[in-house]
């Protein structure tokens, strides 16, 4: 995956750094390095991601119904 960012003439190193750590949390990289870290256990892993789509079902039931 090949993210580029362009740094303006003229422009302060600061907000080009800004930029920068804003696309890096929108494309989803800085999850993806963190998530990779460390090991996981494919069973772990599993275990994981069912306890996320449980959590989500039972947010998705106790949101107010419009």
């Amino acid at each position: 995956m090949g993210l580029r960012m362009r740094v303006y003439d003229r422009e302060h190193i600061g907000a080009a750094l800004r930029r920068f750590k804003k696309l890096i949390e929108r494309s989803g990289l800085k999850r993806e390095l963190r998530s990779r870290e460390y090991y996981e256990k494919p069973c772990e892993a599993r275990r994981r991601k069912e306890a996320q789509r449980v959590r989500a079902i039972r947010k998705a039931a106790l949101a107010p119904k419009r």
